[in-house]
């Protein structure tokens, strides 16, 4: 989807809408450029305004760094890298708190998230307000724009209330300057957001994704509302509504996935190879956050930024187009090795990132030696003397030693950690970008973000399967078919190429390269850390069906052993939220995941070096931004600490 910066930012349009009323002109000049509230309850300044919605709601968290922070770090799957400007997001100290001291300019503040969220409500009622009192008879305007505005605001309030839970519930536009607000029960909260949902999948067809938001779209969120609400962090008050939701997630997920098949391969929904290439429209992908390779086109995407590992500043290397610039933001929990079956599951190995090439070769190297490579082997490995060795181990394809390799576990260690102690780790992937037109200090990037795919709609059905069994409906097994069909696609199958490897540094060309070689390397170290021979990997498929809830794979019953589970439903919730893990690494789900489930204390303390230290219970909400306290009224009156301190979440 295009953004032209020629319309006019939806920004201002508050402003406009609050002054359209002054009758007075100081010049008494009549301004042609501005457009007033009019404009925007005509069916082209709804669709603008739809269209402004779209690029605010969807796109602008991914234009910075507050979307790893609030929903990425601080969980089992990553802690910071090497660079610890919003550190407060994951080690839980002192920093999180309703105003968050920066480290630096890079720093996310405390009410960056909220005031995006309550930004797009709010022009989500001005969309719902002006297509409801429209005149047009249009189904652009009475079906799908005011589809499409419900679903903004119920997408902004799901985020709000699994971060914040009680918030402030506004449903109808300001025009007027209002400052007396209360936090409105998470209760209350879900019901308008499931109302909300519901109108949208009425109202909405199911063409155009997923550029653009459709009927699927609407029921996966739904879906994803019901699950929310019959969690256990609402467990004080959801006893009344827990099974019509758990009975209302199944149908519709069942109709989602039969109109979004996975795709064939994992590694299918990682080929990017230019803006807009086939992987950004499989039939997988649901929703997506929009961005595009227009120079005219505002909003960029820049997560390529945050997940990749330094690589620039050892021997034989040189920051590339195809390696990335790394920001060195989150780094790669022992968790993730821990979870994946490193041998037969390929979405580790088309997840991250594990040997670049020599680009800046020294003698004896030359270019396009195997640079660095990540060993992710079992613990008791002795193959390895220590975490990093430097030109010493040989490559099997050449017999040259290869220039920088990383150990997850050396000289037959079995604790988590060795490789805590540098700021390498492989890299994951998801969101790495080649085809960006600006060098390779370029900042923005023009890759699509996935909102919503049908591998995530399988898992939602099979936890609601695990939580029915629970409440005596049906039986655990129940969720075995929907979490086999995401494993069984994520198998490696029969005669494929385990030591193949495409992320979208890929993309990049000799043209865009500039004259540096490339780093980027189309190979992983399956082998090597799997003790394979190099050249003869395995090629039979070993199957990842789980056939009994009585013997869950080993890597699960290592974490449930960790976690000290024994109930089947602790046990099969862990396996579920393992399963989430393995698909959906990093896809700015996690920390919503651990909060809702009152998983995430026991998970980071365990496998989150940062947070181990500090996470408690209350973690599992956010701290109300002070801003916004220092901003409401009471009876026209600012509060006082002890007015704010009640508003708070307890324990900041």
């Amino acid at each position: 989807m295009k953004f032209n910066k020629l319309f006019i930012s939806i920004a201002i349009i508050a402003v406009v809408i609050l002054t359209a009323s002054c009758k007075k002109s100081f010049l008494n000049e009549e301004l042609k450029t501005a457009r007033s509230s009019e404009y925007y309850k005509t069916d082209a300044g709804i669709q603008s305004l739809v269209a402004g919605t779209y690029h605010h709601v969807f796109c602008q968290p991914f234009n910075g760094e507050f979307a790893f922070a609030y929903m990425a770090y601080g969980t089992d799957e990553f802690h910071v890298g090497g660079d610890n400007s919003n550190i407060s997001y994951t080690s839980y100290g002192n920093g999180l708190a309703s105003i968050v001291p920066a480290v630096n300019g890079n720093t996310v503040t405390a009410n960056a998230q909220w005031d995006n969220l309550y930004i797009g409500i709010s022009y989500a009622n001005l969309i719902i307000q002006n297509a409801t009192a429209s005149a047009s008879t249009a189904d652009a305007i009475k079906k799908t724009a005011l589809g499409e505005g419900y679903f903004f605001r119920a997408y902004s309030y799901l985020r709000l209330v699994s971060q914040y839970g009680a918030v402030p519930l506004k449903t109808t536009p300001s025009t007027t300057v209002e400052l007396e607000f209360t936090r409105a029960d998470p209760k209350d909260v879900f019901t308008q957001i499931i109302s909300d949902f519901t109108q949208a999948y009425n109202l909405l067809g199911n063409t155009g994704g997923p550029a653009k938001i459709t009927k699927d779209a609407a029921a996966h969120f739904l879906a994803k509302a019901y699950l929310s609400r019959a969690s256990e962090i609402n467990s004080s008050w959801n006893s009344s509504t827990k099974a019509a939701d758990l009975a209302a997630i199944i149908p519709l997920c069942d109709a989602i996935i039969a109109n979004h098949p996975l795709a064939p391969n994992f590694g299918d929904l990682w080929k990017y190879t230019a803006p807009n290439s086939a992987n950004e429209s499989l039939s997988e992908i649901i929703l997506s956050a929009q961005f595009t390779g227009d120079a005219s086109a505002s909003g960029v995407n820049q997560q390529h930024l945050y997940f990749g590992g330094r690589y620039e500043d050892i021997p034989q290397m040189q920051r590339d187009l195809s390696g990335g610039r790394p920001f060195s933001r989150l780094a790669t929990n022992y968790f993730m090795y821990r979870v994946y079956d490193l041998v037969n599951d390929s979405r580790f190995w088309k997840s991250f990132r594990t040997k670049y090439l020599v680009n800046k070769a020294v003698t004896p190297y030359v270019n396009g030696d195997v640079g660095v490579m990540y060993v992710i082997n079992q613990p008791g490995d002795t193959r390895f003397a220590s975490y990093k060795l430097l030109n010493t181990v040989p490559y099997a394809r050449t017999g040259r030693n290869i220039a920088n390799v990383y150990v997850a576990y050396p000289n037959g260690a079995t604790n988590d950690g060795a490789l805590f102690a540098d700021v390498r780790f492989p890299s994951l992937s998801k969101f790495f970008d080649g085809s960006r037109v600006g060098g390779f200090n370029d900042i923005d990037g023009l890759r699509d973000i996935t909102l919503a795919r049908s591998a995530e709609t399988y898992l939602i059905a099979a936890e609601a399967k695990i939580r029915q069994a629970a409440a005596g409906v049906g039986t655990y097994a129940d969720a075995l078919p929907y979490i086999n069909a995401v494993r069984t696609r994520g198998q490696y199958q029969n005669g494929e190429n385990r030591i193949a490897y495409y992320d979208g540094g890929g993309a990049s060309n000799t043209t865009l390269q500039g004259g540096i070689p490339m780093a980027y390397m189309p190979e992983n170290s399956y082998a090597e850390s799997n003790n394979f021979n190099l050249l003869a990997p395995p090629t039979t498929a070993t199957s990842l069906t789980v056939a009994s809830i009585a013997t869950l794979p080993a890597q699960d019953e290592y974490i449930i052993n960790v976690l000290g589970y024994s109930s089947t439903y602790d046990r099969m919730l862990c396996f579920l939220l393992n399963e989430r893990s393995r698909e959906l690494a990093g896809e700015y789900l996690r920390w919503q995941d651990l909060s809702r489930t009152k998983t995430l204390v026991a998970r980071a303390k365990a496998f989150n070096p940062d947070a181990a230290p500090n996470i408690k219970d209350f973690h599992n909400l956010r701290p109300i931004p002070q801003t916004f306290l220092d901003g409401i009224q009471v009876g026209g009156v600012f509060l006082t600490g002890a007015q704010k301190q009640a508003m708070q979440n307890p324990g900041y």
